[in-house]
């Protein structure tokens, strides 16, 4: 995944808590968790509407065949 460490995550955490206040944080996650949420969704809606396409199959083309008739 993304091979965050305990002290790098702490620092991250500090910094967002340090930008957006802690009266705005639980409103800043909530959001972000509603937007990974809906991201989701829409990706598996488009991988479901995928699946139900009908895959192109190979036509199959039928040759005429003439017969030339010999003159007798």
């Amino acid at each position: 995944m993304l091979g965050f460490n305990a002290t790098e995550l702490f620092i991250i955490l500090m910094i967002v808590l340090v930008v957006f206040g802690a009266g705005k944080l639980p409103k800043v996650m909530g959001d972000l968790g509603k937007g990974v949420k809906s991201f989701k969704e829409a990706m598996n809606e488009k991988e479901e509407a995928a699946d139900k396409e009908p895959q192109p199959q190979a036509k199959m083309v039928e040759a005429e065949v003439t017969e030339k008739k010999e003159k007798t």
